[in-house]
């Protein structure tokens, strides 16, 4: 049973990541967990206020995050009808990485499924100060979904690799167990102008090769201009359903979310964005 996690702040946004979510897991018997944030909405406003009118305020948005969650369930179980499909909500009274976490390691979560940009929604930005700062520091693999994204199965889905390091097994047996149920391909893109290997790329290449048996796994090498705009390109040639990345040290995808801003990097990704931690939990 997968226990995936959905951040959501009731927005547009994030109603639409949730219908992604059910859609993905339809056939598999899952728990969802609908978790609402909401120490930010309390300490922003009232920052400055006495303690009587800060656990007033503090009261009042716990009881209207637990109301809104609880439709928010009643609505998603109404809409569905999904035997396989269970629902809970959580209302904390964290900041939302800390939330995330807490929750992800209490409850073994398999995926965080979020949208791309929260009620701002800045048309300007691919990502949004939150979205970015859950890829940085949750360890769980976070699946973002883009807000303009119509529904796809996931059939083919872009995995760019140097294989200079050796993938931590659970996440890489969730990406194969998402290519078993889509009878999907994988196409590893290696971006490089050099087609030797050294010994330690084929050793983690071989380790990635034995961890996805059920997929339908290319590996594909493409020369180096921009990677940013290598990705883009494979994305756009290749019809690609889904882009999975894992953020590790000195990689470029550590490079691209620690910029001052993301966009800055030129990856931006029309299409769910997966980002997987290689850190041990």
């Amino acid at each position: 049973m997968k226990n995936i996690l959905i951040p959501t702040d009731f927005s547009e946004n994030a109603d639409h990541a949730i219908s992604y979510a059910l859609n993905v897991f339809k056939c598999e018997r899952s728990n969802f967990f609908f978790v609402h944030a909401y120490a930010d909405e309390v300490y922003g406003p009232y920052h400055n206020v006495d303690k009587e009118t800060f656990d007033k305020q503090k009261n009042s948005i716990a009881k209207d995050s637990e109301n809104k969650l609880n439709k928010l369930i009643s609505d998603t179980q109404t809409k569905t009808h999904n035997p396989l499909h269970t629902y809970e909500a959580v209302s904390s009274f964290e900041s939302l990485v800390d939330a995330i976490n807490d929750f992800a390691d209490s409850k073994n979560i398999d995926l965080i499924i979020m949208g791309t940009k929260g009620k701002t929604a800045n048309s300007k930005i691919t990502f949004g100060s939150n979205t970015v700062q859950v890829f940085k520091y949750v360890k769980c693999p976070v699946l973002a979904v883009p807000d303009q994204y119509d529904y796809n199965q996931p059939k083919k889905i872009l995995f760019p690799s140097n294989y200079m390091l050796p993938y931590k097994r659970r996440e890489l047996k969730l990406l194969d167990n998402m290519a078993a149920e889509f009878k999907a391909e994988i196409h590893s893109l290696y971006i490089s102008d050099f087609e030797d290997l050294s010994l330690r790329q084929l050793d983690n290449k071989k380790f990635l090769e034995e961890s996805l048996p059920n997929a339908r796994l290319s590996f594909v090498r493409t020369g180096v201009h921009n990677r940013a705009n290598a990705i883009t390109e494979y994305i756009k040639e290749n019809d690609i359903d889904l882009l999975v990345m894992v953020n590790s040290r000195h990689s470029f995808l550590e490079d691209m979310l620690y910029q001052s801003t993301i966009d800055e990097i030129g990856l931006a990704p029309t299409i769910p964005f997966m980002v997987m931690q290689n850190l041990p939990r």
